[in-house]
């Protein structure tokens, strides 16, 4: 994927700065253009005195966007656009402004309930991963706090597919423009028991996992460093607790085969990896 035009959500409130924080390294680290944009709720009309408190409502809106805006623009520098838009729902707000701008990226952060260090999916997050036309970046809760430098590698969870192929060249230019290594990681995931049966079957899964990385990175070494891993574990999460994760890690998965054309759609192992990230998630579109 080319990462030129990133689109960042702003909200008044520590989460929203997470993910602008996090839009503000990946724009400049890919030399990109950035537009940070607060979405309002629309202000319905109706005739009668009702009319005098939606005028007060309107008002209040404005001044909350101006200055959404104008703390974002502090962290963002002069460079970033920032933009209000008026939408129903913030995440499908943000969709309709990404395919008005061209947007490469949209960013956001985590849902409040969510630990820290950890990504929650709200009701934002869930609008733009079921409906986005472009790749959704997400930011773990409290990333502002202790942000990276820069980024300094990007993992792709891979899994064979028929996305499989499109999600490892859309990652692979994403290293390309922000000029760190791939690696490239495949899940093997064991129920903890060692009956020699079972321990016959993970050996050929490590071996088959092995190769198709082998397989899927030939055609990539040219273009970028590309790592190979394969993580086991129980679960998805334990398989992910066994490697190391650099600070400026940004992990890439693809969207679910069974969702639409070109749309982000998050699948049961794509939320799982969600769930377990202690590092930043890119969800990609569905390409085939």
């Amino acid at each position: 994927m080319k990462i030129d035009n990133v689109l960042a959500g702003a909200i008044p409130e520590p989460r929203g700065r997470d993910g602008l924080v996090l839009a503000v390294l990946l724009a400049r680290q890919a030399q990109a253009r950035l537009t940070v944009a607060t979405i309002q709720p629309p202000v319905w009309t109706a005739p009668g005195p009702a009319r005098a408190d939606q005028s007060a409502w309107s008002a209040y809106l404005r001044e909350q966007a101006a200055a959404t805006l104008a703390q974002a623009r502090q962290l963002a520098g002069d460079d970033a656009d920032c933009v209000a838009q008026t939408h129903r729902g913030s995440g499908r707000g943000l969709v309709d402004l990404a395919r008005k701008l061209g947007a490469d990226v949209v960013v956001i952060g985590s849902a409040p309930r969510g630990g820290k260090g950890r990504i929650s999916v709200g009701s934002t997050a869930d609008q733009l991963l079921h409906s986005s036309s472009v790749p959704v970046l997400l930011a773990p809760k409290g990333y502002a706090e202790a942000p990276p430098p820069a980024f300094a590698r990007v993992t792709l969870a891979y899994r064979r597919g028929r996305c499989a192929d499109a999600a490892v060249k859309e990652a692979a230019q994403a290293a390309v423009s922000l000029d760190v290594p791939l690696r490239l990681v495949t899940l093997v995931l064991s129920s903890g028991r060692r009956a020699r049966i079972e321990r016959d079957m993970l050996l050929r899964l490590r071996e088959q996992a092995a190769a198709d990385l082998k397989a899927v990175a030939r055609g990539q070494r040219r273009r970028v460093q590309v790592e190979l891993e394969v993580l086991e574990g129980r679960n998805v999460g334990h398989a992910m607790s066994t490697t190391q994760w650099q600070p400026g890690e940004l992990i890439v998965c693809a969207s679910s085969g069974t969702g639409p054309l070109r749309r982000v759609f998050l699948g049961d192992t794509s939320i799982k990896i969600v769930q377990a990230a202690i590092r930043p998630v890119m969800i990609l579109t569905r390409q085939v």
